[in-house]
């Protein structure tokens, strides 16, 4: 017969001892068991108090922003949603809005000032209570970073990213982990030449690790800018060459002409003298070809009341031909391999005051010429502006450059890094052409001149892409179906 079950709890451990005893006819041996139970540990939850506001990527050639203004001022009760700033990137003015409720403590990055993308340019405080803790935050923060160089070319998620609980700090030093703040680039490169990224010490703002400091720790040496030996003026006979990089330096003092004034480049202008460097790197060749616009003038007449433009005809005419020369719309952007874009997404040059953008017409040759129309309208709306969205100005897989409404009757323009082929666009002339029986006739005629990427296409896919074009220009009536 079973005996009851004893317990004993031991008021100062963590152990519970149960112990019994048995009987039956032969026997009576007793045991006794031991249990332990662990402590439960206690989950502590942080709560971040002061969260910062970084610089986001507007765009994906967005390398730093330029702060236009500040919607709200420091001290400031903020909402989620509600916008905080106006930013400039290399294509827009855009407002940055806050992800989460709180007070504007500090401003790190005032009007007018520039920051790469990523960097802080902000601080938001839970309550009033944790103001004092970010100006602290701010300035200890400043005077520990380094002077920041200029920015380096690293690409970053298009999103507006705000808020991290952890200090900024640079180059901290501890024996615990520590919070590592790198561009997308930075990292990438560190992963390719197997470089420990938490050994690297930044030297961007508030110790932010760039591209050339991870090359640095790699014994990279920085590429030497051949643009920098243009600049310099003509050497005197017997005057001793400096070394590269006192070269660039001396060309930089170079004493300013009197009376001059030196303007530094906006944004957008940055972002278009980086694009065209890049572009040297890529090599193009040019075709030209002239085109009969007798018919298309034609057509322009009858369509123009209807609100219908000649940047919609001729986009319409380009990605027509496009549809039919594939490789034309195609790009190459590692030097190893090429892509066919499935969408024909033709961006068209347009000036704007400070600059140069190509808004995109998505899937061109799909719309029908009054939806393009319509929709081109709206796009240059937004592109004077300020006002276009990343995916309406960075889409582009072919693009058209238009000077003819200047009279400019023929140019070559520069190809945009990431695509194809760029077509430029003359001026409809009367001129004299003789047909095939030696009889003159005086006819209007442009004259499109294409650079193309010659690692993707060669002359003859230029040329017959040329000739597809001329056909339905000539024969535009397919450009109303």
């Amino acid at each position: 017969m079973a005996s009851p079950l004893l317990s004993r709890v031991s008021p100062t451990s963590n152990t519970i001892s149960f112990s019994s005893s048995l009987t039956n006819e032969q026997s009576r041996r007793p045991f006794s068991t031991t249990f332990h139970i662990k402590p439960r540990r206690k989950i502590s939850t942080v709560q971040a108090k002061i969260r910062e506001i970084f610089m986001p990527a507007l765009s994906s050639t967005m390398t730093e922003g330029k702060i236009v203004s500040w919607v709200k001022s420091e001290g400031d009760v903020l909402s989620k949603g509600e916008s905080v700033v106006v930013v400039e990137s290399d294509k827009a003015d855009m407002d940055v809005e806050t992800f989460y409720d709180g007070v504007l403590a500090v401003i790190v990055v005032g009007e007018g000032e520039t920051a790469p993308v990523g960097a802080p340019i902000g601080l938001l405080a839970e309550t009033e209570d944790e103001i004092a803790e970010a100006k602290a935050q701010a300035s200890s923060s400043k005077t520990s970073s380094p002077i920041p160089p200029p920015a380096s070319p690293a690409p970053a998620p298009a999103v507006v990213v705000v808020a991290s609980p952890e200090k900024v700090v640079s180059a901290p030093v501890s024996d615990g982990p520590r919070k590592i703040f790198a561009t997308p680039y930075a990292k990438k490169l560190a992963k390719q030449h197997k470089i420990d990224i938490g050994s690297v010490i930044g030297t961007g703002q508030f110790g932010r690790i760039t591209p050339s400091d991870v090359e640095a720790a790699a014994g990279i040496s920085p590429p030497k800018s051949s643009s920098s030996s243009n600049v310099a003026s003509p050497v005197a006979a017997g005057t001793r060459i400096p070394p590269p990089k006192a070269a660039a330096t001396a060309a930089a003092s170079l004493p300013q002409i009197p009376g001059s004034t030196v303007v530094p480049f906006s944004m957008m202008q940055a972002a278009v003298s980086k694009n065209m460097v890049e572009s040297l790197s890529v090599p193009t060749f040019r075709v030209g070809y002239p085109v009969m616009t007798g018919a298309l003038d034609v057509l322009y007449e009858k369509v123009k009341p209807k609100g219908v433009t000649m940047t919609a005809l001729l986009a319409k005419a380009a990605a027509m031909a496009l549809a039919q020369h594939p490789v034309v719309n195609a790009s190459c952007k590692d030097g190893k391999s090429f892509t066919y874009n499935s969408s024909i997404n033709i961006a068209v040059a347009v000036a704007i005051n400070g600059g140069l953008i190509t808004p995109v017409l998505q899937d061109a040759d799909k719309l029908d010429l009054y939806l393009l129309s319509q929709r081109w309208k709206e796009l240059v709306e937004k592109a004077r502006a300020k006002q276009l969205q990343p995916q309406e100005d960075n889409s582009g897989t072919f693009t058209l450059s238009n000077l003819g409404m200047f009279g400019v009757d023929r140019f070559d323009a520069i190809l945009p890094p990431g695509q194809g082929a760029i077509m430029a666009i003359g001026a409809s002339k009367p001129t004299a052409v003789a047909d095939v029986d030696g009889f003159f006739s005086v006819k209007s005629k442009m004259l499109v001149n294409v650079t193309a990427d010659h690692r993707i296409i060669y002359g003859a896919d230029l040329a017959a892409f040329l000739q597809t074009f001329a056909k339905i220009i000539e024969n535009p009536d397919s450009l109303t179906l």
